[in-house]
């Protein structure tokens, strides 16, 4: 395996191509062998693999992934780096580069054209503003995903692999462990970045559920109520629920939360995903 780009490598080419980060995109490149290795070796990639890496920067952890897998798509919003990554990927017939957003992209339509047929694997260091909204959009798109290995801030690593309970349990957690089994792998210092972010990372593999095993009828009213118990913390579900679907009548939640066998007392961080799951069976049958 390639050792990657060392500090000083990355400052040098940053340097050659006259580049400054970007803080309004979350810009943190990893310069760590150690860490890089560990990204790569949870992912498991065999050669025939196909490869979704989002935010490549400048390509360090591109050259280990296409190394092992048969096919890399790498997705950069960043213009300025393609020149970089040109150059660091010019000698890797398996990588695909794509300059765009990737919350702009259509995933089903990269899977029919680029990956199609089998599961893709995906491996990114994302940035922490957008971290949420590139999970929920690969687990919820119409993509078939085999597993998901991510950089995220250390504070939402802990909130993806939380219990029910606990201070960390919200409402990602149930997204993410509703379509997944999320493991946390390591935790990452801030020194093996440039430039160093202020708090520390972690590394999550998300492990995809290949059947669901919690049979819910309607998903847009599970994540509708998932979002009011933990959109009011401090209220009870009998409280927090109410006015869910335009019904304001207080017995609508009380009945669907009997039915549920779930106390109205308790509160949303009580609930497991099994438990969520059920009330919104439950509220889909007294409608």
């Amino acid at each position: 395996m390639d050792e990657g780009f060392t500090i000083k490598e990355t400052v040098d080419i940053l340097k050659k191509y006259r580049l400054t980060l970007n803080k309004k995109l979350g810009q943190n490149f990893l310069a760590d062998k150690n860490i890089l290795k560990k990204i790569v070796d949870s992912a498991e990639l065999k050669p025939d693999d196909r490869v979704l890496e989002i935010g490549p920067g400048i390509g360090t952890l591109t050259r280990e992934l296409a190394a092992r897998a048969g096919k890399l798509v790498a997705v950069e919003i960043d213009s300025r780096l393609m020149p970089v990554l040109e150059e660091t990927t010019s000698c890797l017939s398996n990588v695909k580069l794509i300059n765009r957003d990737i919350l702009k992209i259509d995933l089903r339509r990269l899977w029919e054209e680029v990956f199609s047929p089998g599961r893709v694997k995906v491996v990114a260091n994302l940035p922490y503003y957008i971290t949420s909204p590139v999970i929920m959009k690969l687990l919820e798109e119409d993509f078939p995903l085999e597993s998901v290995v991510v950089m995220v801030q250390k504070e939402v690593a802990l909130r993806m692999t939380a219990a029910p309970g606990t201070k960390d349990y919200g409402a990602i957690t149930v997204g993410v462990q509703y379509y997944s089994r999320p493991h946390l792998i390591a935790t990452v210092p801030p020194a093996v970045f440039i430039p160093p972010p202020k708090v520390s990372s972690a590394i999550v593999k998300m492990d995809i559920r290949k059947e669901q095993v919690f049979d819910v009828k309607d998903e847009k009213l599970l994540f509708l109520l998932v979002k009011k118990a933990f959109g009011h913390r401090r209220k009870t579900l009998l409280n927090a629920l109410k006015g869910i679907s335009g019904i304001n009548d207080k017995e609508y939640v009380r009945r669907a939360l009997e039915s549920a066998g779930i106390d109205g007392n308790r509160r949303g961080e009580s609930l497991s995903v099994e438990e969520f799951c059920k009330l919104a069976n439950c509220m889909s049958k007294i409608r």
